[in-house]
């Protein structure tokens, strides 16, 4: 099971890595656009509503990742003094209630949003019109991608209610910890007291 589960977090991981690079095109084609439009004196019509399909692209696809990395904000200011079970059968509780309705009925909808656009090739409306319907594609399966992290966050819940105690899941970036790094680079605390006086002491003696 759990190498299922972390089979889950890997596939997650990969696409929000992977679309990640959205933001090196977007970034790319804003740079351009402003080039273009006042250097050159060729505004392009149809870029803003690239620029929009490029961070919505962003957005959605960067849900299961996040959720994969227990990332999404929450109001933890009691939840953090829980015991695992008990953090376990809330959330358990949450994803049933809200996360699964609501993550299914975006998933439908966005299914028939993409072929009922993709039925009529719709387009933008401005004077360079582009498709629409490849964009719209994004919808069902950030939607497919999500619920099925979500279906392993809740198998987490279900074995922490079972064992009484969260089980591990894959890590990517972490937030810097600096109490490890100041065992990596070999620094105690009263050697920054002690950097911390001597820069106050420089500081008033200038």
């Amino acid at each position: 099971m759990q190498k299922l589960l972390l089979g889950v977090d890997r596939l997650s991981t990969w696409l929000g890595q992977l679309f990640a690079w959205a933001i090196v095109l977007l970034t790319l084609s804003i740079s351009w656009e402003v080039f273009s439009r006042y250097v050159l004196g060729k505004p392009h019509a149809w870029m803003l509503d690239v620029q929009i399909m490029l961070y919505g692209v962003l957005f959605m696809m960067a849900g299961a990742y996040t959720l994969s990395k227990n990332g999404h904000v929450r109001g933890d200011v009691l939840y953090g003094f829980f015991r695992p079970r008990t953090q376990a059968s809330l959330d358990l509780a949450l994803y049933l209630l809200f996360f699964l309705p609501g993550v299914i009925a975006m998933t439908w909808a966005g299914w028939s949003f993409f072929t009922e656009s993709l039925a009529i090739r719709e387009q933008t409306f401005n004077a360079d019109p582009i498709p629409v319907y490849p964009f719209k594609f994004f919808i069902p399966l950030a939607g497919a991608i999500l619920l099925l992290q979500g279906l392993v966050e809740i198998a987490r819940c279900v074995i922490c209610i079972r064992q009484g105690e969260w089980p591990s899941r894959g890590q990517d970036v972490e937030e810097v910890d600096v109490d490890k790094l100041k065992a990596m680079v070999n620094v105690k605390d009263e050697d920054i007291q002690a950097l911390d006086k001597f820069v106050t002491r420089e500081g008033a003696a200038r």
